[in-house]
């Protein structure tokens, strides 16, 4: 209550601070009932005047449609006025916007001017986008030495994704030397955050020794991490390793759990291989309809083991006896 009695006053008297403060106490409902509608009225009072967090806050409120209808148009001519001001949320906002042509025209090479802003004032989310638009030519020349640069400056920031791409070129030698280890650094931080894309690459790298020694029990334990996370190649890999591997001991019934939540995600070597445990009966009940009906999901996608099994259990099925 003493924040809104000294910040009335001074908003009344059109103090932009505290109109937008005023503005932010009506929106959360501190001190005052939720009113969407009063807060957009005092931060369009202080963004009338100028205040670039308050625009880029009627921008956030128009483009969600809070306190007033849903206007891309208006949103991104309130982050346009912010992001000419330097701030640095509305440059990202606003880059984001040209690049998918929300609110207006698609034009990749001024959202490449607004990224190269925010990330220039150290955005990681921009600086990491920068890192994508180099490595594919996307509003300026490909060049991935610049993609590397800029993945760099990201990923030193803690930024996961930029972290786990600055790994994958070290791995693969694109933009900068090849080096498995470096690869392995990179993939560790990223994965240590709990990106698991990176915690799949990370297992990769411990399966085939590649920047560490071959280690099946991290191997293991990372291919776990990213399965969790719902990863489908990565509960794909760990299937395999539960049936297929001489170093970890076998649980089909796990593998076909894990098969079959790959295989829910269009994974097609994971519904070949759920069917090969439906039609053998190993990790779950024999079920020939089942092993069929994943054959032909995998055999759809062109999966040549998906279309051989399929071929093999219908002539098995059209000649029993054989």
């Amino acid at each position: 209550m003493v924040a809104l009695q000294n910040w009335q006053p001074l908003a009344a008297e059109g103090h932009a601070t505290s109109q937008f403060n005023l503005g932010m106490m009506y929106y959360k409902g501190r001190g005052v009932p939720r009113d969407l509608a009063q807060a957009f009225e005092w931060f369009q009072k202080a963004a009338s005047q100028g205040y670039a967090r308050a625009q880029n806050q009627v921008a956030a409120m128009y483009s969600r449609g809070e306190g007033v209808p849903t206007d891309n148009v208006l949103a991104i001519s309130w982050l346009q006025k912010a992001a000419v001001l330097g701030y640095v949320d509305s440059q990202y906002q606003l880059a984001d916007r040209l690049a998918a042509g929300r609110g207006a025209p698609r034009d990749d090479v001024q959202a490449f001017a607004w990224y190269s802003k925010a990330a220039a004032a150290g955005d990681a989310p921009a600086q990491h986008v920068l890192g994508q638009w180099y490595a594919s030519g996307r509003g300026v020349a490909q060049d991935d030495a610049a993609a590397v640069v800029w993945y760099r400056k990201a990923a030193e920031q803690g930024h996961p994704n930029a972290q786990n791409t600055l790994g994958y070129r070290y791995q693969i030698g694109r933009g900068v030397e090849k080096s498995d280890l470096n690869a392995v650094l990179w993939y560790r931080k990223a994965a240590d955050s709990g990106f698991a894309d990176a915690q799949y690459n990370l297992a990769v790298m411990y399966g085939a020794g590649l920047g560490v020694p071959k280690d099946s029990a991290q191997e293991l334990l990372w291919y776990r991490k990213a399965a969790a996370q719902g990863l489908p190649e990565a509960q794909y890999n760990l299937a395999l390793l539960l049936t297929n591997s001489e170093e970890v001991v076998e649980n089909l019934t796990e593998a076909a759990v894990l098969y079959q939540k790959a295989a829910e995600r269009g994974l097609s070597n994971a519904q070949n291989n759920l069917g090969t445990l439906y039609e053998s009966g190993k990790g779950v009940p024999k079920d020939l309809v089942l092993a069929m009906k994943w054959y032909e999901m995998s055999a759809k996608q062109g999966n040549e083991w998906g279309q051989r099994n399929l071929e093999k259990l219908k002539a098995i099925q059209q000649n029993p006896s054989q």
